[in-house]
């Protein structure tokens, strides 16, 4: 019987996991940078969360979402979003009564069971943050703006910002209406499955990828941007204004809609042509009324979501991911005793934070040598039952070849000070 991953998962393998601690890093450094703070939430949760807050009609709820009963005959689901799961813990906590304002990342797995394409996985990694307890435009352009610059400082090169407003829950209601008088002549022209949208879900048609549902649109449909309050549109500009004076392109989309019910007014993409047809990093917006749709106080709120595996194909397929620099040193030793002091000296360079590592199949000291130089060793300490004799150790340089005796008492200071 052979043993296979389940389609749609991925093995993260060492080599792998080590871009992916690096990029981490970088992002979890970033958000500290700007006071968030890491929030952890369960993987599955009530059922009943996701279809409040993403919406029964949305695809990710009526399609895509892995859901069982447990024993107590309870509909459970693994998440297949973030938002929802972390809204849930600060509206459980009552931690809006601690502060007004609330500033969370998290890293995490995420469940939909869709078809898997280039980057796209049924099991994949998000990281998020969401900035809890202000409606101020400010605070949107800080959230797109600390994404902008966590994609500059990992070397993203080839990306595009993409804004739009879909108006408060009052401006979009009005505005559906006019949206489905104005598609209802041309419902025909449209695909089966946005003729399914156009009953159930009518945004959701913008995001049809089917160039003739798109020419229907261009031609025949209002833009939500252009319909939507005053004081909508004054917020919209002032985003617009802040973003431009700190420097971060943007490019307005008036057809973005973003695929979950609970956004209200700001709306965004960051997209990478290297991604192909399939091209969004990440997404987000405003949502104002998500605390209070479940069971909290009238709290608005800004997050944004990106998807690991998208970012990490987006970085190399633009080579900006090295192989990580472990500084290793590697203790080869011939013979019992030399193991045994081996052991002893590489598990004191360990103690004092130092990444350290020793032959464990008692192979030749070729074979050692040619061990430490896979694994990138900068430095080799040698040890056999001459060098005990003389109560030193030999340490190699592995980039200039250099050599040179150091005491066995010393070694261990030596290389710590360095």
């Amino acid at each position: 019987m052979e043993y296979r991953r389940i389609k749609g998962t991925q093995d993260i393998l060492p080599d792998q996991a080590e871009k992916w601690d690096h990029v981490e890093k970088i992002i979890k450094e970033e958000l500290h940078h700007n006071n968030y703070k890491e929030v952890r939430t369960p993987i599955f949760e009530e059922t009943k969360l996701f279809t409040r807050s993403i919406g029964e009609e949305t695809d990710v709820v009526s399609k895509e979402m892995y859901t069982f009963l447990d024993k107590g005959e309870n509909s459970l689901t693994l998440r297949p979003e973030l938002t929802a799961p972390v809204i849930r813990a600060y509206v459980q906590d009552s931690t809006f009564q601690n502060s007004p304002i609330e500033k969370w990342y998290y890293f995490g797995p995420a469940f939909r069971q869709e078809k898997p394409q280039k980057g796209r996985f049924r099991q994949f990694h998000q990281f998020g943050f969401e900035l809890i307890g202000t409606d101020l435009p400010i605070a949107d352009a800080e959230v797109i703006q600390t994404m902008y610059r966590i994609f500059t400082r990992l070397g993203l090169k080839d990306m595009e910002i993409k804004l739009n407003s879909i108006g408060s829950l009052e401006s979009r209601k009005k505005y559906l209406e006019l949206l489905r008088n104005q598609l209802a002549p041309h419902k025909q022209d449209l695909c089966k499955t946005c003729q399914k949208r156009f009953q159930e879900n009518i945004l959701r048609i913008f995001d049809c990828k089917n160039e003739s549902c798109q020419q229907v649109l261009d031609e025949q449909a209002p833009m939500i941007t252009d319909n939507i309050s005053d004081e909508d549109k004054q917020h919209f500009e002032t985003v617009k204004k802040l973003l431009s004076k700190t420097d971060v392109p943007f490019k307005v989309d008036k057809k973005l809609v973003r695929g979950l019910d609970y956004y209200t007014r700001t709306t965004f993409e960051i997209t990478s042509s290297l991604l192909g047809s399939q091209d969004a990093i990440c997404g987000g917006g405003r949502y104002d009324h998500l605390v209070e749709d479940l069971e909290g106080p009238e709290i608005p709120a800004v997050g944004v979501a990106c998807g690991m595996e998208r970012l990490i194909l987006a970085l190399e397929e633009q080579d900006v991911l090295e192989p990580q620099d472990k500084n290793l040193i590697f203790c080869v030793t011939m013979g019992e005793k030399a193991r045994d002091k081996g052991f002893e000296i590489v598990t004191a360079l360990r103690v004092k934070g130092l990444n350290a590592e020793m032959d464990l199949l008692q192979r030749s000291m070729r074979a050692q040598m040619r061990y430490a130089n896979k694994n990138n060793a900068e430095k080799v300490i040698i040890i056999g039952d001459h060098e005990l004799e003389r109560n030193a150790v030999a340490l190699k340089n592995m980039a200039s070849g250099e050599q040179e005796d150091i005491s066995i008492d010393e070694i261990v200071d030596h290389l710590s000070k360095k």
